[in-house]
């Protein structure tokens, strides 16, 4: 039987170093970015458009990777492209954070961590966000906990990146379009490496 521990990811992770971390992350999304993603475009797609979306606002270059590569714990796990619809929550966002704080600073990383907790938050406290998400995100959302309590809105406020989380959420319902191209994963490897860099 297939496991469901979050930490579980089926995919190896690299040693240290930058080229050999970028050529990992290559290498999950030539295994598995052409999944869906549950709307009508593949994981890789999503990734892009969203990466692009927070370049267009305006991002810092670490929350443009971290928007870039905010569902990679997706691409990590080998529970198939339909895990939600089965009614099970692989906590992706905790592989993906466990995965990127090993190579990334805290700034790629824990809005990484968040960016559930964000939608969460959004339907909480914004009116009318429930309503603008997509079905697909609807559904997911009661298998992530549903809306906040007061405490956990207060919980989310108080960490320092929360506020990164809620523009790469904002960025990740804008990644489902199947008339954008933006460009290719390659183009944000420099940009990787100049993050990591800088955490060193």
């Amino acid at each position: 039987m297939p496991s469901t521990d979050p930490t579980a990811t089926g995919i190896e992770t690299p040693g240290p170093g930058e080229s050999e971390t970028i050529a990992r992350i290559a290498e999950i999304f030539g295994l598995r970015g052409e999944r869906m993603y549950g709307e009508a475009v593949t994981e890789r797609a999503h990734a892009l458009q969203c990466a692009e979306a927070a370049r267009i606002r305006g991002a810092s270059e670490a929350l443009i990777i971290a928007t870039l590569l905010h569902d990679v714990g997706h691409l990590m796990h080998d529970r198939g492209e339909d895990i939600a619809e089965q009614g099970v929550d692989m906590r992706h966002e905790i592989i993906g954070e466990k995965f990127l704080r090993k190579f990334f600073p805290p700034s790629v990383s824990r809005p990484v961590a968040l960016h559930v907790d964000a939608k969460r938050y959004l339907c909480t406290v914004e009116e009318g966000y429930l309503e603008s998400l997509s079905p697909a995100s609807q559904r997911s959302l009661e298998l992530q906990g549903g809306l906040m309590s007061a405490e956990e809105i207060a919980a989310f406020e108080a960490d320092p990146h929360h506020k990164d989380a809620v523009l790469l959420r904002r960025c990740d319902e804008e990644g489902k379009r199947t008339d954008c191209q933006p460009p290719e994963l390659e183009t944000y490897f420099p940009m990787m490496r100049r993050v990591m860099s800088a955490a060193q």
